[in-house]
């Protein structure tokens, strides 16, 4: 089993790699649009944490830009061009979108798995959209983006890594030399300075590239349900979720509350009545406990008939922010701003003035 993995991972690669040659010689094409795009992708599957990220340029970049959001809508029973609406379904428009539609209903969101033409409509139809945040287009090529910034997960380097499927490897790594950003995610909060080197030495290798570390850090429990229940630190919790790298997820809620059980499922995972009513018989024994999700869970389970109403009575979601180890926030979304105001040439070795505690 393990030689067929390693032999389909092969040809995997291969296959990749002429892709990505028919891009460099002009075979396949990559267009080129006035209106700037901003690429949140990476060359793993699973779990990076793009959304998050994405989400934090979109929270930034609104207040100077009339944004839109475009993703290909992972997972969802439709296909071509939607726009998604904050009462629209996951099943339709994919998780992922509709949880940044409901955090900015302002925001334009829009799913299609052909990016060209998606980019063109949204121009035709919504002239006052003048930026683009691209969510998981880096190793499609078929749109240049002005910039991107590739999301990477520090709990899993790539370089030991191999290409599916015998790994989580996607893209190649040397496909990496077309970031113009590295975001380092779900980073130690005491992660050393050396550690921070050995990664800048594995993905800087052009001198305008710039890399942050950053950790994602749980705000407070909201109920997804019964308003006004709470949740307190220290306080017995199941945990349940469907996300790419659960581990992060369940070793920082180990750090807040008493787990009591964690159940886990696929990334993307559409819960079964049996999933909930196994979760149930569980929170039936354990009267004390809530039962804790993730936010993307969240977006699944907020209006499902099919969640028990114990669950209900007692399911709280964790929202979480992106929290740069270095206090860095502010150069990283100042930098990618000045970037698309062309106060900063990417390319130019003397990009932003950057000093050498990024580089």
């Amino acid at each position: 089993m393990k030689f067929l993995l390693k032999l389909i991972s092969y040809l995997y690669r291969l296959v990749i790699t002429i892709r990505h040659w028919l891009f460099d010689v002009g075979l396949l094409k990559s267009e080129k649009f006035d209106i700037p795009i901003i690429c949140v992708g990476n060359i793993t599957v699973g779990g990076t944490g793009k959304t998050p990220a994405a989400e934090m340029i979109i929270d930034y970049m609104r207040s100077f830009y009339h944004v839109a959001l475009l993703s290909r809508g992972y997972g969802r029973r439709t296909s071509g061009y939607i726009e998604v609406e904050k009462n629209s379904s996951y099943r339709d428009v994919g998780d992922e979108p509709l949880q940044v539609k409901l955090k900015f209903p302002d925001t334009l969101v829009v799913v299609c798995e052909n990016r060209v033409e998606a980019i063109k409509r949204i121009q035709r139809e919504h002239p006052d959209v003048n930026l683009i945040i691209m969510d998981d287009g880096f190793q499609h090529r078929h749109v240049e983006a002005r910039i991107n910034v590739v999301v990477v997960d520090s709990t899993r380097p790539f370089a030991s890594d191999d290409y599916l499927p015998a790994g989580t490897l996607r893209d190649k790594i040397d496909a990496l030399s077309r970031a113009h950003y590295f975001l380092v995610t779900k980073c130690d909060s005491n992660m050393s300075q050396l550690d921070q080197r050995l990664w800048r030495k594995d993905l800087q290798k052009i001198a305008y590239q710039r890399v942050y570390f950053t950790r994602v850090v749980p705000s407070d429990a909201v109920p997804l349900h019964n308003v006004g229940a709470r949740l307190d630190v220290g306080d017995s919790v199941v945990l349940m979720s469907g996300i790419g790298n659960p581990k992060v997820f369940v070793s920082s809620m180990k750090e807040r509350y008493n787990v009591l059980k964690s159940f886990t499922f696929p990334d993307h995972h559409k819960y079964s009545v049996e999933d909930l009513n196994k979760v149930t018989e569980f929170m039936e024994q354990h009267p004390q406990a809530k039962l804790l999700i993730t936010e993307k869970d969240a977006v699944k389970l907020r209006r499902s008939r099919r969640v028990p109403e114990l669950l209900r009575q007692r399911m709280f979601y964790m929202p979480v922010v992106v929290d740069f180890l270095d206090g860095s926030d502010e150069d990283f979304l100042g930098t990618l701003k000045n970037d698309l105001d062309g106060k900063v040439h990417l390319g130019d070795l003397s990009i932003g003035g950057a000093k050498s505690s990024h580089n």
